[in-house]
């Protein structure tokens, strides 16, 4: 997925995206980083054609993705938003069924595809013990393994997750980390994630593109992103970054310090 001088606006005014240019490689996990309102979940939609840009275009196989159908872009990529909402007397496997409407018309009745790629949903999340129970049943860390399962179950090549930790407790966080990671790792989906926690990102992503006030500063791997500079700048906060031979690379904040002016620029870049 290219992404090509994307700016965007709610009111045609204010610019949210200034001129965002970056690549998404195929079968890495992407985190997208920044302080609220920097755009990362504006970032998200433009990508997966929920907003539509001012300028620039989003490029998927060659294609516009201005120019798919919504069924057609539904088959190549799907999305867990932020805040998902649906009757709590929904079943796990009906809700996870949902997923299979791009793939059918009004004609068309539930093949067996179709279950397949339910059942394989539902296994990935580790919900089977879980299909027959409603959403008001669940906890919040099942709840959201339920809309990762419905995702799935759509079977594209491509996943994006906005904040999918938010809400959760530690265990529940780490757990659909681990399950992102399995599905990039096992299944060879390319993913696309905004998360909040800079340490969670470090660690399960292959590429971070770090914003700020609507521009990408800084992109590539979290070695190379991820610096005590890099984190004075964009979020005003000074940190040490750490090595460690088991918990790996991972920064430790010491203080507030002023945002403004650091060494890193604001200025586009591809990734």
């Amino acid at each position: 997925m290219d992404i090509k001088d994307i700016t965007f606006s709610y009111d045609r005014k204010t610019d949210r995206l200034h001129a965002i240019n970056a690549v998404i490689e195929p079968g890495r996990i992407t985190t997208i980083i920044g302080p609220n309102g920097c755009g990362k979940s504006t970032l998200l939609s433009v990508m997966s054609n929920n907003a539509t840009p001012r300028l620039g275009q989003v490029i998927l196989d060659g294609k516009e993705i201005a120019r798919y159908k919504p069924k057609e872009l539904a088959r190549q990529l799907a999305v867990v938003h932020q805040q998902n909402e649906a009757p709590s007397d929904l079943t796990v496997e009906k809700l996870v069924s949902f997923g299979r409407l791009p793939h059918k018309n009004m004609f068309t009745a539930r093949r067996e595809e179709d279950e397949q790629a339910v059942e394989w949903a539902i296994a990935c999340t580790n919900l089977e013990e879980r299909r027959t129970r409603t959403l008001d049943q669940l906890s919040g860390g099942e709840r959201q393994r339920v809309w990762i399962a419905m995702a799935l179950a759509q079977r594209t090549p491509i996943l994006f997750l906005d904040e999918p930790t938010t809400y959760l407790d530690m265990y529940y966080q780490l757990e659909i980390l681990e399950l992102i990671r399995q599905l990039n790792q096992e299944h060879g989906l390319t993913i696309v994630m905004v998360l909040h926690d800079i340490n969670q990102a470090i660690r399960y992503s292959d590429v971070m593109i770090a914003m700020k006030e609507g521009r990408i500063i800084t992109n590539g791997p979290p070695a190379e992103v991820v610096t005590s500079d890099m984190i004075q700048a964009v979020y005003g906060v000074e940190v040490v970054v750490r090595h460690d031979a088991e918990a790996g690379m991972y920064l430790i904040p010491i203080g507030v310090g002023a945002s403004a002016d650091s060494s890193i620029r604001l200025q586009a870049q591809g990734v």
